[in-house]
């Protein structure tokens, strides 16, 4: 048992030392945002590489997330006889919790790998090393576009996959269960907040969990060793250190917002 008392120790600190180094990273991100402006061009790829590039499965996974989650709710509520209440309980339950969160995830296991692949490879093939040479900042033209195209286009996602969400539930409760249209929309539009749901719910937690997800993926991949396992290494450690930093920090903001 005292065998294994250092190691687990040992665990800890590099756990701690790690998050300690990727705060200081995040200090040296924001210091060249300024700098980081004459390098708009490369920021808007990135946009369109992290933001439309997601599109796809953003879109399809909430389709079917709502679809899901309309059949489920349709047959609980069913028993209370509530069902006039599941279109209400589908956006409710889209924009509070599965919306930012299913977007975060999605967003970390397509664009985050990405990215951290990206630099990784980057940093492999010393073109990191060829811009310090050459005078270019590569925080500033590197990482910075990414982790602001991940900042903005978190939010954008996510009210696309809400949208959709919403949207397949209308389509399975409305089309296929015989809800009236009227009610899912009236039960909707009145117990769904602007100020609860949508701005805490869907823009603060998607900006939130878009910030901790670039954070983490250009984090990764500019500490990554320069080889082929080393990049392979970092971009598992990504999906896995994103997917518990959304998870944990979904319920301190869902703690003190609602």
């Amino acid at each position: 048992m005292n065998q294994h008392a250092p190691q687990g120790n040992n665990v800890v600190t590099q756990s701690l030392t790690q998050i300690g180094n990727c705060g200081l990273f995040l200090l040296t991100l924001l210091a060249a945002i300024p700098r980081s402006f004459r390098y708009v061009r490369e920021t808007i790829r990135q946009l369109w590489f992290v933001g439309a590039m997601s599109l796809t499965i953003i879109m399809v996974c909430g389709l079917f997330v709502g679809m899901v989650l309309m059949l489920q709710l349709y047959h609980v509520l069913s028993i209370f006889g509530g069902t006039s209440a599941s279109g209400m309980v589908v956006a409710l339950s889209v924009y509070r919790e599965l919306g930012p969160v299913v977007t975060a995830l999605l967003f970390a296991g397509r664009a985050g790998t990405a990215i951290t692949a990206e630099i990784g490879l980057m940093r492999a093939t010393d073109q990191i090393s060829a811009m310090e040479m050459m005078a270019v900042d590569p925080i500033a033209y590197v990482g910075t576009p990414r982790f602001l195209a991940g900042l903005i286009a978190m939010p954008l996602l996510c009210c696309v996959f809400c949208a959709m969400a919403v949207f397949g539930g209308h389509l399975v409760g409305v089309t296929w269960l015989g809800i009236d249209n009227g009610t899912f929309w009236s039960n909707m539009t009145a117990q769904v907040d602007v100020r609860t749901d949508i701005v805490n719910g869907v823009l603060l937690k998607s900006l939130a969990f878009g910030a901790v997800v670039s954070l983490i993926a250009v984090f990764q991949g500019f500490t990554t060793p320069p080889t082929s396992e080393g990049v392979a290494y970092a971009t598992t450690r990504t999906v896995v250190a994103s997917s518990i930093a959304i998870l944990a920090l979904d319920f301190v903001l869902t703690a003190f917002l609602m």
